[in-house]
């Protein structure tokens, strides 16, 4: 075992307590039953282009005949002719012609209307009221399989329990002419529970407390051209399934994201780049005005591409921070060709002001209100928290007021695990190369705010050369290949501040209406942000022990006295470097440098003081000031290799006691000498007036000798105390701290 893997478990116990006292129990963003991924033998089904098995349609003739009357010729007669058979025999109501699926690979067709399901909304009643189920963190069942096929409406405005390549499409001219309509009566709109081979296509799914469209424990699902919008959580959901494909589709107006593949099969788990195929694929989608656009706790094997993520709080993430979710930790996400722009929105105001806490239906998601369901960094392009071996290439992002990529850890008992080997398996190996930043498909300059923030934890993650202006402002470089990476790091955790930052901004809450104080994702400015809070406090800090510390020892030296000054800026432009503004800037790294040679200076001229100082406290003055201008080059100029802990941590560990330390020395003095004493020591030492060899021999005074700890302090050489040869001092004895200057503290 290498040194420092060596090292690294050895504080492993430390990282783990230290981010359990931080940091509170985690919240469940979906719960479910517990599920296992499918075997993995199923496809991805195939559209069939034939006369469906069952038709869907209301009686209103007047009503669906205004609704088809601009449809194109031929798709109109087709509609009508449908009509006619579906009066004959069709249903009123989907979940009537679910009900009626008797045989694998049938055809259920929706004719253009508005399907309110109006027999599945009443509430539960008879012994589906009394099912015995935990309860959700949200207050809802977490219902078993059995259950939900017992009472598929305790949940469910249609619930498709069990069928095999069930195919359900609108018969419209676009998917807007089909629409069902939860009314936020029920968690779900549709639900597919294992249902193997389900084809979803041409229609809209609205307004539920929960999902729109939901697909749990699929071996093989499509959905194609479909529509989701308005939603408390989510537009669609697809949870725990395999051979899945979203074509084509839409989703808006959602408190979580309008696009979530959660845990899709881990059939990558272990493979690092070599991967033979993705779980779901989605393709020829657009996500919008959502709190994000995509996301996937335990989103494993997702090839995402050719989509557009835009005017949402963040365009995509994916996650490992919320337990419950087969395969953890994240993995194996492809994000190619995406068009990922403007995600600047702020949905937290109506958290803020009220809206959120009313019902549903009261809440105005229909004119663009959104209530955020979990903590996001608006103004991002793509979030990941805790994700491995993941691709981002050849993506268009721009415009963005926060930063277009954001990396951080997540240590695995968030998750629920509380295993040592496991809380540092996160964030590593994410490649992020060949993006367009800052730029529009067509040229024309976006700029994002910042290209890159990162946490700075993780082994082997990398980033084109390329990008802009990044946090930390040196980055690893990506080479040609997959897992080719120069400059790299291996950190068991992240920048002190920047995980002080996380750890307030993760508080949030929108059911208690909890906005953080000190997080600038709800808005907090200048003074009010925790990054500032802390680096005003060790200004103030290190500015108030570091003056005294000059001012005792050190004020009669020149060099540092120039080296305290320098010190005084860079603390000022540490505060100024904590803003938001300028944390991307070189302002942090100047201060640093700046800081460094303070502490550097102070160490050396208390060492070269006459009386020399102890080794142990001007040692550490030094290594502060060395450690901090290698927090300046791993910040700027190149990550260094090797450490377990970057340089930041090792320098505020050190500070400690550091502080300590100057407190105590400053604290001390040369005890003045007793007056009686002295007094009578001088009487029996005093030589005899006049010149005589004994004088012949004193030696001269040191000039530079200082007043507190040379060799003339208090002694009958001192100048100051016989300044006559062969005569007394005039006067009585100095009493201790008023006469001549007063004796300075001793280094301890």
């Amino acid at each position: 075992m290498s040194w420092t893997r060596k090292v690294r478990t050895a504080l492993l116990p430390l990282v783990a307590l230290g981010a359990l006292l931080l940091t509170t129990a985690p919240a469940a963003a979906h719960e479910e039953r517990p599920v296992e991924f499918p075997d993995g033998t199923g496809s991805v089904p195939a559209y069939r282009d034939e006369e469906p098995d069952l038709l869907v349609c209301k009686p209103d003739r007047a009503d669906f005949e205004a609704r088809i009357a601009d449809f194109p010729a031929a798709l109109r007669e087709r509609n009508l002719r449908l009509y006619e058979r579906c009066r004959d025999r069709g249903y009123e109501h989907l979940q009537e012609a679910v009900d009626a699926v008797d045989a694998p690979g049938m055809t259920i067709a929706i004719l253009p209307g508005v399907y309110l399901e109006e027999p599945s909304r009443p509430k539960p009643t008879g012994s589906c009221a009394r099912l015995k189920a935990p309860r959700s963190d949200l207050g809802y069942q977490i219902l078993s399989y059995a259950q939900q096929e017992r009472c598929p409406h305790n949940q469910n405005l249609v619930a498709i329990m069990g069928k095999r390549d069930l195919q359900i499409e609108g018969t419209g001219a676009d998917r807007g002419d089909v629409v069902i309509d939860g009314q936020y009566r029920k968690l779900n709109v549709i639900r597919a529970d294992s249902a193997d081979g389900v084809y979803f296509r041409n229609f809209t799914a609205q307004r539920s407390t929960f999902n729109s469209l939901y697909v749990l424990a699929a071996d093989g699902f499509v959905i194609d051209d479909v529509l989701t919008r308005w939603n408390d959580e989510y537009g669609f959901l697809t949870f725990a399934s395999d051979h899945g494909l979203y074509r084509d589709c839409e989703s808006y107006g959602n408190g979580d994201s309008g696009i979530y593949p959660g845990s899709a099969s881990d059939i990558n788990d272990g493979r690092g780049y070599d991967v033979p195929r993705y779980a779901i694929e989605i393709t020829g989608c657009r996500s919008h005005h959502n709190m994000v656009g995509y996301s996937g706790t335990a989103g494993d094997s997702v090839w995402v591409h050719d989509n557009e993520f835009d005017h949402n709080m963040g365009g995509a993430s994916m996650d490992s921070a919320f337990p419950g979710h087969p395969g953890l930790p994240q993995n194996h996400a492809k994000f190619e060709r995406n068009l990922i722009h403007d995600n600047n929105q702020n949905y937290y105001p109506y958290v803020a002001d009220g809206t959120c806490a009313k019902p549903p239906a009261e809440r105005g998601y229909e004119q663009g209100v959104v209530c955020p369901q979990i903590s996001m960094p608006p103004g991002t392009g793509i979030i990941t928290a805790g994700g491995n071996w993941n691709i981002y290439q050849d993506n268009w992002i721009y415009g963005h007021q926060r930063a277009a990529f954001y990396l951080n850890a997540v240590p695995a008992f968030i998750r629920g695990e509380g295993s040592l080997g496991k809380q540092l398996d996160t964030s590593h190996h994410n490649r992020y190369a060949g993006n367009h930043l800052g730029v529009d498909r067509a040229g024309n300059e976006r700029p994002n705010k910042t290209d890159v923030w990162w946490d700075g934890q993780g082994e082997g993650n990398c980033w084109q050369g390329d990008a802009g202006a990044s946090n930390p402002r040196t980055l690893p470089e990506c080479g040609s290949r997959p897992g080719d990476v120069s400059g790299g790091s291996d950190r068991i955790v992240g920048e002190p501040v920047k995980l002080a930052q996380l750890l307030v901004c993760a508080e949030y809450d929108v059911q208690a209406r909890k906005l953080p104080a000190g997080c600038d994702w709800y808005g907090a400015r200048g003074i009010e942000r925790i990054e500032v809070q802390i680096a005003l406090a060790v200004a103030v800090l290190l500015g108030l022990v570091g003056g005294v510390l000059w001012w005792r020892l050190l004020r009669r030296d020149a060099v540092a006295g120039g080296a305290a000054v320098a010190g005084a800026a860079g603390l000022v432009l540490d505060v100024v470097g904590a803003a938001g503004s300028y944390a991307h800037t070189w302002v942090p790294v100047v201060a640093l440098v700046l800081m460094g040679a303070w502490w550097t200076a102070t160490g050396l001229r208390l060492r070269a003081r006459p009386a020399g100082g102890r080794p142990g406290f001007t040692g550490v003055t030094v290594a502060m000031g060395v450690l901090t201008l290698l927090d300046a080059f791993d910040k700027s100029v190149l990550l260094i290799p090797w450490i377990p802990l970057s340089p930041a941590w090792l320098r505020t560990l050190l500070g400690l006691v550091w502080v300590i330390w100057t407190v105590i020395a400053v604290a001390r003095r040369v005890p003045a000498p007793d007056p009686a004493a002295g007094s009578a020591a001088e009487a029996s030492a005093e030589p005899p007036a006049g010149p005589g060899p004994e004088r012949a021999k004193e030696p001269a005074a040191d000039p530079h000798a200082d007043p507190a700890t040379g060799p003339a302090a208090g002694s009958a050489t001192d100048p100051a105390a016989d300044p006559k040869p062969g005569r007394p001092a005039a006067g009585p004895p100095p009493r201790p701290g008023r006469a001549g200057p007063a004796p300075e503290a001793g280094l301890a």
